[in-house]
């Protein structure tokens, strides 16, 4: 709270309900992103995602794609691994935003290490669990 500048009363005017009625609408959009991030097939389907032979299940695309699926679909989704992606978003994304934005607010160094901080352990979770489960 000091960090932020805020006070007790502050911090007890805020409506709870919406405030995690957002937060969780906005984690929702994050995690969109983070899954082209984590999860590197993704970066095979881009590619390719407008060719309307994909749309045929018959089609030499599509049987190239299934039997590149069935060979490396699995390759590095492991909690380990969308964890480590994670926290590399929060390293080279958040850092740099939230950094320049605490520069010309004329934040500490704390304050800008607690929230890094937290965004990055959020998104390395965050990270792992698409990772592995989606």
């Amino acid at each position: 709270m000091n960090a932020s500048g805020l006070t007790q009363a502050d911090m007890q005017s805020g409506n709870m309900a919406k405030i995690f009625i957002l937060t969780y609408i906005l984690s929702f959009m994050l995690s969109m992103l983070l899954q082209a991030v984590v999860i590197h097939q993704f970066s095979f389907y881009s590619i390719i995602m407008d060719e309307p032979e994909l749309k045929d299940p018959n089609s030499e695309l599509s049987l190239m794609v299934a039997s590149f699926m069935e060979k490396y679909g699995t390759n590095f989704r492991t909690f380990k691994h969308g964890a480590l992606h994670g926290v590399l978003a929060g390293v080279f994304i958040v850092l740099p935003i939230f950094g320049i934005n605490s520069l010309f607010e004329r934040k500490s160094f704390k304050y800008v290490a607690i929230h890094v901080g937290y965004w990055m352990l959020t998104l390395g979770l965050m990270g792992g669990i698409l990772c592995q489960y989606i």
